[in-house]
């Protein structure tokens, strides 16, 4: 609901303020008063074109805001979400609109900066204009399928449909990623096939790098180690055989020594004999040396190819991984994610053939519930058709008809709102063809029909009604069919916003609240005035409209009973 407007500097207003209530506000005045204003200020903050004309003579520039208070469930709350603006749904909503002399324009909300776009998504979702230069709203065509399905009351039906289209679009995706896998299957499996039997070949095992390479550093130490001892047992090879010798040179010594005659217990004789003992007892030690470097050899636990098949395994595994680009405790883990793929890969024909036949499926729920909704969208339109005509005879429109337009799409235009194109189509005059509703020439009957049509939906609408402005709708007509076109609008305001400007007294005499626009000012200087009338007021007003500038008794009588109507 909008619940004010400021005005600064627009056209003739220098500054207004007006606060806005629900139901039904009449704007009357003169001829060139300047009613048409305060809808182009209105317009202006809720993103219509801008135009520098509109900026008051003599000002810098021209500034509209219009505050609004939506319900809770509104949906233009999910647009500010979709823009990226700030809201709190329990708070107003305030669209405001500078225009500069120059024609500058910039736009706000909720004091936000955003653009004049984001600002005209805001004003289509909030309110609708209906009059003589323009019906917003009614000749977009995508707001009539929406319309047409909260009147038949097919919401339920509608949201199978787009539930059953999400299905059918998730199996064709899933069918559709399948099948690139398929068509890469056969270069991805000879490459899977071959490094898969790299990794069987290997069969890497976790934390087998770190053992490896813990292995190899024991067993190359080992090996040094086993060198130097071989070095000293070379050392000994044949040093008994020279000790031995030497003892029995010694022997023959001493045998000759004795021969020449030196005594048994001579010095030299002795020498001799200690001499030999002593290299016997070397003899005996150097044996004792050579079997205790043996058994030291023989305590190291060392194969002498362990060492080269530990590094030719670390060096092996290693290559693995560098060619595969991944670190040597990673291969186990890449082994088991080929086997996966791999076995993925081979299956994926048998889970094509699946996926055909789910989307299959999906598609054919999707054509019988598309199918059941264009059923009840036909004779939805056939009861909406039938109500419009009701409607069009009593607003002087009698030679018009009407007709909802539900048309099937082709298949691949299939969406989540179903295979129908619904149009609300009307012709002007017995034996016209039917056209959309622009072809309705006259600014005053299209805004007769857009009160027909919204009159006919009254009350069937889903979610938040809009603001609805009706700009002469009464143009051309009087009497009994004013009256209908009040009436009409009484009822409209019943459930939504409305704001009317009108000529006529009968239209006048329904309104909740009365606007009077005035021009008042010298040959100097002239502004726009609105006058919020008060109940004796809008008596005196109507009597005006009814007599003209002479208001009678008689005109101010027929005015009370207007009102009392």
């Amino acid at each position: 609901m909008l619940i004010g407007l400021q005005i600064r500097d627009v056209v003739l207003i220098e500054a207004l303020d007006l606060s806005i209530g629900p139901g039904l506000t009449a704007l009357t005045g003169e001829t060139g008063a300047g009613k048409s204003i305060i809808l182009d200020a209105l317009g202006l903050a809720t993103g219509a074109r801008g135009d520098a004309g509109l900026v008051r003579r003599g000002a810098a520039q021209a500034v509209a805001t219009a505050a609004f208070a939506p319900a809770p469930d509104h949906p233009v709350w999910d647009l500010l979400e979709e823009k990226g603006l700030a809201y709190a749904r329990d708070e107003d909503l305030v669209l405001r609109r500078t225009l500069s002399a120059d024609g500058r324009s910039r736009a706000f909300v909720n004091d936000q900066a955003t653009g004049v776009g984001v600002l005209k998504e805001l004003g289509e979702a909030l309110l609708e204009v209906h009059g003589q230069h323009e019906t917003v709203g009614l000749l977009d065509a995508r707001t009539h399928r929406p319309l047409l399905d909260a009147y038949g009351a097919l919401d339920g039906q509608a949201r199978a449909v787009a539930d059953a289209w999400g299905a059918w679009r998730t199996a064709r995706d899933q069918v559709s990623a399948l099948r690139e896998d398929v068509a890469r299957s056969a270069a991805e499996t000879e490459e899977l096939t071959f490094r898969l039997s790299e990794l069987d070949r290997l069969d890497p095992r976790e934390g087998e790098e770190t053992e490896l390479a813990e292995a190899r550093a024991v067993l190359g130490a080992a090996e040094k180690a086993l060198a130097d001892i071989g070095s000293a047992r070379d050392t000994f090879d044949g040093l008994g055989g020279k000790v031995a010798g030497a003892i029995r040179a010694l022997e023959r010594a001493r045998e000759r020594a004795l021969t020449a005659g030196a005594a048994a217990e001579g010095p030299a004789v002795s020498r001799l004999a200690e001499a030999a003992e002593a290299l016997d007892r070397v003899l005996m030690e150097a044996a004792e040396a050579e079997a205790a470097i043996d058994a030291a050899a023989a305590a190291f636990d060392f194969e002498p190819d362990r060492l080269e098949k530990t590094e030719e395994r670390l060096f092996d595994l290693r290559g693995l991984a560098r060619k595969l680009n991944v670190p040597v405790e990673e291969l186990p883990a890449l082994r088991v994610k080929f086997a996966e793929r791999l076995r993925a890969v081979e299956s994926s024909e048998e889970s094509l053939k699946a996926a055909e036949a789910a989307q299959a499926a999906a598609r054919t729920d999707y054509l019988a519930a598309a199918g059941t909704l264009t059923q009840a969208r036909r004779a939805a339109g056939d009861r909406l058709a039938e109500a419009v005509m009701a409607e069009l005879a009593p607003l002087k429109l009698e030679k018009a008809r009407f007709r909802v337009a539900v048309e099937p799409l082709a298949e691949d235009r299939a969406g989540p709102a179903g295979l129908d194109r619904v149009a609300f189509e009307i012709s002007t005059n017995p034996g016209a063809p039917f056209g959309d509703l622009g072809a309705i020439a006259s600014g005053g009957e299209l805004a007769r029909f857009a009160l027909a049509l919204k009159a006919a939906l009254a009350g069937r609408a889903a979610g938040a009604q809009p603001l609805m402005i009706f700009d002469e709708v009464d143009q051309g007509v009087g009497g009994a069919v004013a009256d209908a076109v009040g009436l009409r609008l009484k009822r409209l305001a019943s459930a939504a916003q409305v704001l009317v400007v009108t000529h006529s007294p009968q239209v006048a005499a329904r309104a909740e609240a009365h606007w009077r626009i005035a021009k008042a000012g010298d040959a100097e200087r002239i502004r726009t005035a609105v006058e919020v009338l008060s109940p004796a007021d809008r008596e005196e007003e109507i009597a005006r409209m009814l007599a003209g500038a002479q208001i009678t008794d008689a005109a101010r009588a027929a005015a009370r009973a207007l009102m009392d109507a």
